[in-house]
């Protein structure tokens, strides 16, 4: 069981976030990593990030 790298776990962070993760691809996760830890990391970052983006792009195009 090799665990994924972190280009793997962003495609799939992003993948689920927009709702078009295959069952195939959710499975896979699963299967492969021993720790949910890095999805969170990821997934609060881009959360995060995302969430940042649409505050400034509000922002600007207010004023």
């Amino acid at each position: 069981m090799s665990s994924p790298g972190w280009s793997q776990i962003l495609k799939s962070v992003l993948a689920s976030a927009f709702g078009v993760q295959s069952a195939k691809n959710r499975q896979q996760d699963f299967e492969n990593s021993a720790s949910v830890l890095p999805y969170l990391i990821v997934g609060v970052l881009f959360v995060t990030i995302f969430v940042v983006g649409l505050v400034f792009l509000v922002n600007w195009l207010v004023k």
